[in-house]
């Protein structure tokens, strides 16, 4: 596409005006449930065919958000809402969950799907898997850079989806757990409680160590239509319209060349200005900033010039056709949009003109009112029978005299208007028809698969983070031997390389270029398997032969999503730690499947060190204390790599006291982060026997994400 989209987001009815009056090429909007804005007001029912019809009438495509991860129990309604999304002509899906994917290729495998940016793709690997899912677009990590944007769009037949202004969370999109983990509103669910603004320090407290400021990429959306991008996402469907209005109108603005009023754009809504710092590479302090006084005050002084862009009926579509003025037959005008929507509308005789005929200007004139409808006329041809013979003359539209040898005709003013607004209203009515997708429906109750084994014991594994910590004299309690790549392929020790299986960075920009070395060393020791926690590892550790298990970060939370990724190659996997304990056990697989058992969980992974807004990495270990306002303390750490940086929970998961409650799964991870090697000795222990602990967290697996 040459043409960069414009695309818009959509909360309610009056966002929708604003979006689609201001210029948007494209909307994106959720249903009442299962979409990543379930505090929006959405669209359920009748709002949402209306919705649909108002956007198709104006040639806005539009986007519905199936954008969350799906629990059992709510397949049904998914699947609901994909039937729906097919009677009304949805032009694409959006969806996070893999499962969900599966059962829309049964059921509706002409649907266009676009693959969320909850599925934290962010290298070339990811897009080259959703190709061969059959995706056609892919709403790419915000943190990516030009650099990496680039290798994307040119490694891949995809459509990219970029996002270019709005909230940039601390975390990767789809692997941030704080808001469950805390207070069991998953972001993965759509209701990210944003604990993440709330202060968090590592010296000085009310930092706000966890808050980013606003991306705003709008001032280089050429940069972005010159890589090949082909929609430029803005975020926001919990914002006010005039937000909406503000931000689609600066971006169409900005690509056409115009003048972009980022005074505005910053005062309805900023966290202390924007950041590119992403697009270009440039992490640091600067990308931090909080949403103070000064910020909310600012808007007020907008908001009521903003309201102004939306308030009238803006012309979108285009309109060509011909006015027949012949002699004793009825008047006919046909109109023509461009996408071949086609309007006669047929009037009465006219009469011959006794004082002033009909002339072209008369006849343009009326026609062109189109003022508060979304049309506005290109072209027009002007035909009038000949005064002597049946000849016909095409007039020149805007001429105020009568064709030389054209009959002389009167048509009534009322008439024509009668015509102009038959013909528009036949045109309206085909732009608003639903165009359905197929739909296919299935009984999901006949779908047989493996389930968990009932009474099974769980067998044991320990991802460590650095073969330091192992304790050799309890290895063969583990059936598997977890270590980060890099630390994998150091390894020497024949007892430890038997039961070895390497774990891909779960965020890798490089697209595992910077790992490859240590992948070729770990094939040479005969190291043949590889845990993988995002779509792009799946697809990067399987194009090179080796046995992929999956981990606990691919979100897996239903049978359908377990069972997509075993055929991407998965040979077992671990579930969601989203998951309560129930759920999990009632899931059924092809293949083995477990859970994490211990550890102090993995809340955030980011691009961008927390640490950094207080201190630089000069004496840094590698790993801190980060604190909230409760003075808990979080362990941030990157390992000494200053690539990605992880946020742990400040208390372990801990189940030891449980294992009764465990059987059924077919094995339990312990994930060991900073635990000394003695420690982990006493835990595999505790693991083995059952014992209990102070201070400890049952994560999820006894609550209920919302």
């Amino acid at each position: 596409m040459d043409k960069l989209e414009i695309l818009a987001p959509v909360g309610a009815r009056e966002q929708l005006t604003a979006a689609v009056t201001c210029g948007a090429d494209a909307v994106y909007l959720g249903g009442a449930a299962l979409n990543a804005r379930r505090n929006a007001a959405n669209f359920d029912g009748h709002a949402l065919r209306e919705a649909v019809e108002y956007c198709h009438i104006r040639g806005v495509k539009v986007h519905l958000t199936l954008n969350t991860v799906v629990l059992e129990k709510e397949i049904t309604a998914a699947l609901e809402m994909v039937k729906t999304a097919c009677e009304l002509g949805i032009d694409a899906v959006i969806v996070q969950d893999l499962g969900i994917v599966s059962l829309i290729r049964k059921t509706a495998p002409d649907l266009c799907l676009h693959a969320s940016t909850q599925l934290a793709v962010h290298n070339l690997a990811g897009a080259k898997q959703l190709e061969e899912l059959g995706f056609a677009r892919v709403v790419l990590a915000r943190e990516m850079s030009r650099q990496e944007i680039a290798e994307v769009v040119e490694g891949t037949t995809l459509e990219t989806e970029i996002f270019v202004h709005g909230a940039l969370c601390m975390c990767v999109s789809g692997q941030c757990y704080m808001s469950s983990i805390i207070g069991e509103r998953s972001g993965n669910r759509g209701l990210c409680a944003q604990p993440c603004r709330l202060p968090f320090y590592v010296q000085n407290k009310g930092a706000y160590d966890l808050s980013l400021k606003d991306m705003s990429l709008v001032q280089r959306l050429g940069e972005l239509r010159d890589l090949g991008v082909t929609s430029a996402k803005i975020e926001g469907r919990m914002k006010r319209p005039e937000y909406v209005a503000a931000a689609v109108t600066a971006c169409k603005n900005a690509l056409n060349g115009d003048f972009v009023d980022v005074d505005s754009l910053q005062a309805v809504f900023s966290r202390s200005g924007f950041t590119q710092g992403y697009f270009d590479a440039r992490l640091g302090n600067d990308m931090f900033g909080v949403r103070g006084k000064d910020d909310v005050v600012s808007a007020e002084g907008v908001l009521k010039n903003l309201a102004q862009l939306y308030r009238k009926e803006v012309p979108r579509v285009a309109l060509s056709g011909s006015f027949v003025l012949p002699k004793d037959k009825p008047a006919v005008l046909t109109l023509a949009d461009q996408d071949g929507n086609t309007a006669v509308a047929t009037g009465e005789n006219p009469q011959p003109a006794i004082n002033k005929p009909t002339t072209p200007d008369m006849i343009k004139q009326s026609m062109a009112k189109l003022g508060g409808t979304p049309y506005s006329l290109e072209k027009l041809e002007i035909v009038y029978d000949a005064e002597a013979g049946d000849e016909q003359i095409v007039a020149q539209s805007d001429s105020p005299d009568l064709p030389e040898g054209a009959a002389r005709l009167m048509l009534p003013v009322s008439q024509m208007n009668l015509l102009r607004r038959e013909a528009t209203e036949t045109i309206t009515s085909a732009r608003a028809a639903a165009k359905p997708v197929a739909f296919y429906p299935i009984d999901i109750s006949t779908v047989k698969q493996k389930g968990a084994k009932s009474g099974q014991t769980p067998a044991l594994r320990g991802r460590f983070a650095c073969e330091q910590q192992i304790p050799l004299a309890v290895i063969d309690a583990l059936e598997i031997i977890i270590l980060p790549v890099k630390e994998a392929a150091k390894t020497t020790d024949g007892n430890i390389l038997d039961k070895l299986v390497a774990e891909l960075p779960r965020i890798n920009f490089d697209n595992y270029r910077d790992v490859q070395p240590a992948l070729d060393a770990l094939k040479a020791k005969g190291v043949t398997r590889v845990l993988a926690g995002n779509i792009g590892g799946v697809y990067a550790a399987r194009q090179q032969g080796f046995t992929v298990l999956g981990d606990y970060a691919l979100n897996i939370t239903n049978s359908y999503a377990l069972n997509a990724y075993a055929e991407l190659g998965c040979k077992d996997i671990t579930v969601s730690y989203e998951l309560n304990l129930n759920d999990i056990k009632r899931l059924n697989s092809s293949v083995p499947y477990g859970m994490l058992a211990y550890g102090h969980l993995p809340l955030m992974i980011t691009r961008n060190c927390p640490v950094k807004l207080e201190k630089d990495c000069a004496g840094c270990t590698g790993s801190t204390k980060m604190y909230d306002r409760l003075g808990n303390g979080f362990t941030v750490g990157c390992g000494g790599t200053k690539r990605m940086t992880e946020v742990l929970n400040h208390v372990p998961l801990y189940l030891a006291d449980r294992l009764p409650e465990l059987t059924g799964v077919s094995f339990l991870t312990l994930y060991f982060t900073g635990e000394t090697q003695q420690e982990c000795a006493r835990l595999i222990y505790e693991y083995q026997h059952g014992a209990k602990r102070e201070n400890i967290t049952r994560g999820l697996y006894y609550r209920n994400i919302q």
